[in-house]
């Protein structure tokens, strides 16, 4: 099933995180990159992947940037990852192992958490069907993130992916600004059934961030974690803030 499995890598200013992945990615016949522009080393550093093909393709969405590249996939099954996804050996020894038993149609992944690639105790980050049959998946926009639509079975993988994102803070912070707006635009648009609990609790406003305070502390033991831990808690923490003061500014 190895053969037939095609990664596809959305990137733009990834010259911190590409080296990493592409290397974890050496085993594929195929690698599809659909890359929004990039300015810095990026492409440079795909260009040493000789089986990497680079598709250019200006930034709208996330969903639209997926959909773009599984329309080049030429393989049974698409391994869909961010630029900042490593994958570890047991993921690729799962993957070598595996066979397509002709009625499973999606995997879904577990991912560990890394801060400037010290791996965490807990995460917030969710599970993803990241691994599927190419013609059987589609995305679409769902806040600042997407989401995959897929019909048929979804099993899941034993082994986990690094979410290991090694750029500037400054970077992140921007980031996160834009995906305040995005997703309070997200929040007060969905009709209410079609929310999430979680999202209902995040439209309260204040309550989501001193409930992800404690969560990640404690719960997710990242108080164990030492200075890395204590990172995570804050960035988690303050996204959250940027968001409910995003949804308070709207309803005022």
């Amino acid at each position: 099933m190895l053969d037939q499995i095609t990664p596809m890598v959305i990137t733009f200013n990834e010259e911190a995180n590409i080296g990493r992945v592409m290397d974890k990615l050496s085993w594929a016949r195929d690698i599809v990159v659909v890359d929004s522009g990039s300015t810095d080393r990026t492409l440079e550093i795909i260009g040493t992947f000789p089986q990497a093909r680079v598709i250019t393709r200006a930034f709208d969405s996330f969903a639209n940037q997926c959909n773009f590249g599984l329309d080049h996939i030429q393989s049974e099954w698409v391994l869909s990852i961010d630029a900042d996804y490593v994958l570890t050996d047991a993921m690729i020894a799962e993957l070598t192992a595996m066979q397509d038993d002709g009625s499973t149609n999606g995997y879904q992944i577990g991912f560990a958490y890394c801060i400037d690639g010290k791996l965490l105790s807990g995460t917030l980050y969710p599970s993803r069907t990241s691994l599927y049959r190419a013609k059987q998946g589609r995305y679409v926009d769902a806040g600042h993130a997407h989401r995959l639509q897929i019909a048929g079975a979804v099993g899941k993988l034993k082994s986990l992916v690094l979410h290991d994102d090694r750029k500037p803070l400054s970077r992140w912070l921007d980031a996160q600004r834009r995906y305040a707006v995005r997703e309070a635009d997200h929040l007060l648009s969905a009709p209410s059934e079609a929310l999430r609990r979680t999202d209902k609790l995040r439209l309260k406003g204040w309550p989501a961030p001193v409930i992800v305070f404690f969560y990640t502390l404690l719960w997710k033991r990242c108080l164990f974690d030492g200075r890395v831990g204590w990172t995570y808690v804050m960035q988690r923490t303050y996204a959250e803030l940027l968001l409910a003061l995003e949804l308070g500014g709207r309803k005022s």
